[in-house]
């Protein structure tokens, strides 16, 4: 059993150890109870990261074999009407068949131990790793049965970009958080009370490229309770690690991982506005910049808990520059740009049936929900990216006036300096240079 990890380089001084001699350093723990994963979603991300779940629980003897994909049934147009009769079949029935996602990742070849199951209730029983990657509005309906047939020390792995505006508290609610509370067993409902925990992974990580085998890295954050003598964070980051081409690294910053991962996709929107007006690199330069800062704004006025180096991760600088450059949402954005350059009346939704083949549009609905928290907090002034982005989708403005969003105010800049002065007069040093 091959179970070489992403260890993280370290410092030696001068001396800087190759990725190689890490892993000959590295020996994977025992593990002592079964994993039984099963993916709640079959889209082009959901069936990327299935290959490698799939082929390391193949090679791991404390994985079962088989995982299994919940896929919402569809039917699927086969034949080409020249030398094949036209007809229909369905997808998961395809995906059994083929092992190959032809709707959402054709091309690709999938593990022929990844099995697809339109059944909810066969999919995930007995599951003690749930991986939630479908938009979350079809997933909450569906937790509770979930919930029933699931492992009861079960625990999830959201892949779910999405971060939602609580009109009653007026703060972020954190997708990971509202499946806690979803799946999590309660003595009145259920007999004992017992939580679930629910990590996420996030990062730069394009479905297509991942399916291709490009190196690619994913940031997962949990803090999984120990289960008997398992570490369940290292378990579940072995399950989706692949050392040559998908290595994932471990945080505990579940509050900020997620947010990045969500954030980004407005920003992405605003980088699509740029393509679109023909601008160049040094403009994207300067809204991805000015994009992570105001990411790292939000996280700390509206979650607990945030580190600073999580914007440093796959999940933050990382993801925000490989979605400003080839994601969807930038793509969408840029389609957007040329409609109304062009004078017409773009509208996303026609945007998205046409150009995402059934994927979903993230970033414009998550724009919409940022605005509406900053506006319920007369704070739109102190994020001028993220309320220009708005304004230039939803209110008719004028695609070139995403310019005069790329600027730090001037509050936000006095208040880093007076905490920088603060920090240096403490260590009793100079203030370095704001960056």
């Amino acid at each position: 059993m091959n179970a070489l990890s992403a260890i993280r380089p370290f410092n030696l001084g001068h001396m800087r150890p190759s990725f190689s001699q890490v892993f000959r350093c590295y020996t994977a723990p025992e593990f002592h109870s079964k994993e039984r994963v099963a993916i709640i979603g079959s889209g082009s991300f959901g069936s990327a990261a299935a290959i490698s779940i799939a082929k390391n629980a193949a090679q791991y003897d404390w994985a079962e074999t088989t995982v299994k994909m919940y896929t919402h049934d569809e039917d699927i147009v086969v034949g080409d009407g020249v030398v094949t009769f036209p007809s229909t079949e369905r997808l998961s029935r395809i995906i059994n068949k083929k092992h190959e996602n032809v709707k959402y990742l054709p091309g690709v070849d999938l593990p022929h131990n990844l099995v697809s199951c339109p059944d909810l209730l066969s999919a995930c029983l007995d599951a003690t790793l749930l991986v939630f990657v479908m938009p979350f509005q079809f997933l909450k309906p569906i937790l509770p049965t979930v919930r029933k047939v699931a492992d009861p020390g079960a625990r999830g792995v959201s892949l779910i970009k999405e971060v939602h505006f609580d009109p009653e508290t007026l703060g972020v609610k954190l997708v990971s958080t509202q499946i806690e509370e979803k799946m999590s067993l309660t003595k009145e409902l259920h007999g004992m009370d017992r939580p679930f925990h629910c990590g996420v992974l996030m990062g730069a990580n394009i479905a297509s490229e991942i399916a291709n085998g490009d190196f690619t890295e994913s940031t997962l954050a949990s803090r999984f309770p120990l289960s008997g003598l398992d570490d369940l964070n290292e378990k579940t980051r072995l399950i989706f690690n692949n050392t040559d081409s998908f290595r994932v690294y471990h945080i505990g910053d579940v509050s900020g991982c997620e947010a990045c991962g969500a954030l980004k996709n407005v920003i992405a929107i605003g980088a699509g506005f740029v393509d679109g007006m023909g601008m160049g690199s040094n403009t994207k330069a300067a809204l991805m910049r000015i994009g992570i800062l105001e990411m790292e704004r939000f996280c700390n006025d509206f979650l607990e808990g945030v580190e600073p180096g999580t914007f440093q991760e796959s999940c933050g600088m990382a993801d925000l520059i490989t979605t400003c450059v080839g994601g969807r949402n930038r793509r969408c954005g840029e389609i957007f740009a040329k409609q109304r350059l062009e004078g017409g009346e773009p509208q996303w939704d026609k945007i998205e049936e046409k150009a995402l083949n059934g994927q979903r549009l993230r970033g414009v609905k998550t724009a919409k929900q940022v605005h509406d928290l900053l506006e319920s907090k007369g704070l739109l002034k102190v994020y001028p990216l993220f309320s220009g982005i708005y304004r230039v989708a939803y209110e008719g403005a004028q695609v070139e006036t995403i310019i005069d969003s790329l600027y730090i105010p001037n509050e936000v800049t006095n208040e880093k300096k007076k905490q920088s002065n603060g920090a240096a007069k403490n260590n009793g040093g100079t203030n370095k240079e704001l960056a």
